[in-house]
């Protein structure tokens, strides 16, 4: 057909290069199927983006979780000690003898003749109490013993009457038996009478308040005009004493060292405060059984004091013969407490963790001596988690070369 005859039809048509014309449908249907394939690569697109971004979300949460889920530790390697020499154990002077002082009369203080720090000797006077009951008392009881003196002088008289009556068979031998036990009876009563009297003389007498022995007064707890309970039960002491010279040392000696002391062996004993002064002891007693809650034995070390350098209840430091061999310490925060005993974690070449039991010869507060569990090339973690377990692994941060960690 030519242009005129599609016009007179009415129907518009195009002449394309090989002279042929396209219908405006099947443009239109073209145009439709680049327009879908262009959606359908848009969302494949985005669909692509998603699941990468998606992977890539998840591998980073993996890995930060990887990274939340590894503990990182600090270590340790334990320091060895030198065999032989001595131990220091903590100990606190006693006084040779010490005693609070009680009253064993109940009165008023009318004086006190020792302060503080006042040297006494035994039997000599502190103080002097009034006791106005007492006193009222022991007179009472002496007016008692005179009244049953004079009824049994009365009842010896009659007794022996009514003998020689009744040898003249002037009277009964039941009216003499009741003679007889009338004067058994007041012997009796003068008898009671008379412990009466000589218990409150002995209770009049401990208005004094004398020294037991010979001392120092480290504490005076009254003052002119208290009232003073008798007894050592709920009452205050009056007084406590101490002899100074020579002093105690009490010390509790790890089971580990028990087999090398004996009662003669010299110690040395050193006080923070005197500085370069060393003063010698000799251990005079040892306890003949171990302390099962402690693992100790209890050593007794009496320690001369002659120029009162040394007063009783000071912190000392005792010098104790020590083991033959060496032994292994860690610090006191690598210990883990659990209820089949203490334990380290020692991390290995792994990374991973491994409770070791371990057996303490000693604890010197800020480092444990070991004598079983661990070797020297362990690695122990300090400051271990309360939850950590056997097969954690953890990440060393700051390993250290020798055995002191933060307490």
């Amino acid at each position: 057909m030519t242009e005129k005859t599609h016009a007179s039809l009415a129907i518009p048509a195009r002449e394309t290069e090989g002279g042929h014309a396209l219908p405006p449908r099947h443009r239109e249907w073209k145009r439709a199927k680049i327009a879908v394939w262009i959606v359908l690569a848009l969302l494949a697109v985005g669909a692509l983006r998603t699941v990468v971004a998606n992977m890539m979300q998840n591998r980073s949460v993996a890995e930060t979780t990887k990274q939340n889920a590894t503990q990182y530790v600090n270590v340790v390697s334990p320091t060895q000690t030198e065999g032989g020499g001595n131990t220091l154990l903590p100990g606190t002077l006693r006084g040779y003898v010490e005693s609070p002082i009680y009253a064993r009369s109940t009165g008023y203080l009318l004086h006190w003749y020792a302060d503080i720090g006042t040297r006494v000797k035994q039997g000599q006077l502190l103080a002097d109490l009034d006791t106005p009951e007492i006193d009222q008392e022991l007179a009472q009881a002496l007016a008692q013993r005179q009244q049953t003196s004079s009824s049994l002088g009365l009842a010896r008289s009659s007794l022996d009457r009514w003998q020689q009556l009744r040898q003249r068979d002037a009277v009964s031998q039941q009216e003499l038996d009741e003679r007889q036990s009338t004067y058994t009876q007041d012997v009796a009563n003068l008898a009671a009478a008379d412990a009466n009297v000589k218990r409150l003389q002995q209770l009049e007498s401990f208005k004094r308040i004398v020294a037991p022995f010979a001392g120092v007064v480290t504490q005076r707890n009254v003052d002119v005009g208290d009232l003073i309970d008798a007894g050592s039960g709920t009452s205050r002491a009056l007084f406590a004493l101490a002899q100074s010279d020579p002093l105690r040392v009490y010390v509790q000696l790890p089971q580990a060292y028990a087999q090398n002391v004996s009662v003669g062996q010299k110690v040395v004993v050193t006080q923070a405060e005197l500085p370069g002064q060393q003063f010698h002891g000799t251990i005079t007693h040892i306890s003949g059984a171990i302390d099962v809650p402690t693992r100790s034995l209890q050593v007794e070390v009496t320690l001369p004091n002659p120029d009162d350098k040394l007063r009783p209840g000071a912190y000392v430091q005792v010098a104790l013969p020590a083991v033959a061999h060496a032994r292994l310490m860690v610090p006191g925060n690598a210990l883990l407490f659990r209820a089949e005993g203490p334990r380290v974690a020692v991390v290995d070449a792994n990374g991973n963790v491994q409770l070791h039991k371990i057996v303490i010869a000693q604890d010197l507060g800020q480092s444990l001596e070991i004598e079983s569990g661990i070797e020297a090339s362990d690695k122990i973690i300090i400051n271990p988690s309360d939850s950590i377990a056997d097969g954690d692994h953890v990440q060393i941060q700051q390993p250290q070369a020798n055995g002191k960690g933060a307490s």
